[in-house]
């Protein structure tokens, strides 16, 4: 039976929710797959999820990541009153415009409002042609092939930032693994591949620290100053261009991209190219040093790696809900009716520990994703999400998790955390699952490979 509301409305910043969100979505999973959920500061939306449905939203082309593409007339329930950094209307009134809940989650968050046009213009709120030319500006940097010619340069980055790991230590011997490995690999990576010098990288870090806790002193300062530093870089390769992604978006701007969208383009790409990457490397140490018998089958076989990935980025990842989006019609989802232009967050914590799709799926199991799950598929979960907005840095971001765990279990073969799994600080943004500082105990150091040494 179809009904029109839901049973249950969600906080999503109540504390059970950010503390243990994967015990805290699989209740609500089985008492309301599609909920009300309300943020300070944010129109009411839904969420969903179980599995089918998040995959649905995901994936059903009646739902669309950009709310202007509802046709018809604007829906009372989208409009607000226009952001004040785009000025009045001609006649001096506040005309009602539809705005995006991403966008205003981070209005509450502190966005300052000029930056809103960023958020607007970038790729995650893009849909049909014009997401389709922005990802393909830059898609050639991360096919399969592009990231596999990657590889030796990933390898050695993730041996040079282990075997540093000591100078990090404490008089006791303990080391923030997220601060001075989880984080330093992928921010390197991604740094390189747009052609961002490497004097301004640690700036660009600091930076997108502050997008990555979400909320927060210094969030607008912050965004101001990336928008700056972006609009700068892209003069800079105007004039010297060089073999890079800055490069080529600064040759495509003026033709297949407006300003903004180049500027919007480069935020992306750093702040999505390490942030989640960075998480997934904590999360998963931390879970694997969580579970020495899962730890233990990597040893003996560091072959599954690929597949325990997948698996810790469906157990742990990063990304607790996407990219609300929008439905273009009427329709039903899990038995409820949705509006024309209401918003639907696909709640992947939720979907990825679903029983309708993993059978115990709250026990780790890094051999899981190396046989069909029930639906048939391989790589089901979805962590890098689904369909056309699937993660455009998936295969990179997959390769550098593969690297860095080989690494660190190669290097460190005592490796072991230095506080109680339950002790580990997570961060406070609602949207991830994030570690604060994951402090581990190296042991000694494997003699380096003959081939990372020379």
């Amino acid at each position: 039976m179809t009904t029109a509301e839901p049973a249950e409305t969600v906080d999503l910043r109540a504390d059970h929710l950010i503390r243990d969100p994967f015990a805290a979505f699989a209740d609500l999973r089985e008492r309301a797959p599609l909920a009300r959920a309300t943020i300070p500061g944010v129109e009411p939306f839904w969420i969903a999820v179980r599995y089918q449905d998040v995959r649905t939203v995901l994936s059903d082309p009646r739902f669309v990541n950009d709310v202007n593409a509802v046709d018809g007339p604007v829906p009372d329930h989208l409009t607000a009153d226009r952001p004040a950094a785009d000025g009045p209307a001609p006649d001096g009134t506040a005309t009602p415009v539809p705005v995006h809940r991403t966008e205003q989650v981070w209005r509450a968050r502190g966005m300052p409002p000029e930056c809103a046009q960023y958020l607007r213009a970038g790729v995650f709120a893009a849909d049909g042609a014009r997401h389709r030319r922005m990802r393909g500006l830059v898609h050639p940097a991360f096919t399969a092939g592009a990231v596999e010619r990657l590889r030796p340069r990933i390898e050695r980055l993730a041996e040079e930032y282990a075997r540093a790991l000591p100078d990090h230590a404490d008089p006791d011997g303990v080391v923030d693994l997220v601060a001075h490995f989880a984080y330093p690999l992928p921010v390197t990576v991604i740094c390189e591949l747009l052609g961002i010098p490497e004097s301004d990288r640690p700036q660009w870090r600091r930076w997108s620290s502050y997008l990555g806790r979400g909320a927060g002193p210094g969030l607008d300062e912050a965004l101001r100053a990336m928008v700056a530093a972006a609009r700068s870089l892209v003069e800079l390769r105007r004039g010297e261009p060089a073999d890079d992604l800055l490069s080529r978006l600064a040759a495509a701007e003026g033709d297949s991209l407006a300003p903004v969208e180049t500027v919007s383009l480069i935020l992306n790409l750093v702040v999505a190219g390490h942030e989640t990457t960075a998480t997934l490397i904590g999360n998963g140490t931390a879970a694997l040093l969580a579970h020495p018998e899962q730890l233990e089958l990597l040893r003996a076989d560091p072959g599954r790696l690929p597949a325990a990935v997948d698996e810790l980025m469906r157990w742990c990842g990063p990304t607790i809900g996407g990219v609300p989006r929008y439905a273009t019609e009427d329709l039903t989802l899990a038995g409820t009716l949705v509006r024309r232009g209401e918003a639907v967050m696909p709640i992947l914590a939720g979907a990825n520990h679903d029983p309708r799709a993993y059978a115990e799926p709250d026990r780790l199991d890094i051999c899981r994703a190396s046989t069909p799950d029930r639906a048939g598929h391989h790589e089901a979960h979805l962590g890098f999400g689904h369909g056309t907005h699937r993660c455009l840095g998936a295969v990179l971001a997959h390769q550098e998790a593969v690297v860095a765990f080989e690494t660190l279990l190669r290097t460190y073969p005592e490796l072991a955390l230095a506080v109680g799994p339950e002790a580990v600080e997570r961060g406070p943004n609602p949207a991830a699952w994030h570690l604060a500082a994951l402090p581990v105990r190296l042991g000694p150091q494997a003699p380096a490979r003959a081939a990372a040494a020379g």
